[in-house]
């Protein structure tokens, strides 16, 4: 397993609790449910890792 760096994030309360709450849906750890959500944006956005960036659809409209 990867080397985990600490970090301390403050949250406004709803967050938190929004958080809890679908961590546990998932029956993950809050700590385990708010990396894997900014892992899946990161790689949405194409900013995880050396892989090329996900091609996103154009906006409605719009042909690539």
């Amino acid at each position: 397993m990867a080397d985990r760096k600490p970090f301390l994030l403050r949250l406004d309360p709803e967050v938190l609790r929004a958080m809890q709450r679908w961590a546990a849906d998932e029956l993950r750890s809050l700590n385990g449910q708010i990396e894997y959500v900014l892992r899946n944006e990161l790689k949405e956005e194409g900013r995880l890792g050396k892989k090329s960036p996900i091609p996103r659809p154009p906006p409605d409209g719009e042909r690539p």
